[in-house]
């Protein structure tokens, strides 16, 4: 059996495509470093370590943006792009858990 196939991707410039690309590594990155869900020191130190390089490539591709004149974010339009990328899972691993029954806060 064939998985549900995806919907199509919105027709995006090269350079947003390279912000969404850009982004989601930032995010995945970043899910790896979340403290709340780490599994080990090396894992996170690797994933801060890989940070930087992405970083400076999502800037860059803004600065492309920029540069080019595309001085407006569609964002009706990247989010749906996002969303086809498994955007909103992979973004909600950057904020904490929920909360189990054996946690206690104030």
């Amino acid at each position: 059996m064939m998985p549900p196939e995806l919907p199509p991707l919105p027709a995006l410039t090269r350079a947003e495509c390279e912000v969404v690309d850009a982004y989601l590594d930032v995010i995945d990155l970043l899910a790896r470093i979340n403290p709340a869900r780490g599994h080990d020191t090396y894992r996170g130190l690797r994933a801060a370590q890989g940070l930087v390089g992405k970083a400076a490539v999502l800037r860059d591709a803004l600065t492309l943006m920029h540069e080019r004149g595309e001085s407006q974010v569609h964002a009706p339009t990247l989010a749906r792009a996002l969303r086809v990328l498994d955007g909103e899972r992979r973004a909600a691993l950057v904020g904490l858990p929920e909360a189990g029954p054996g946690d206690k806060t104030r």
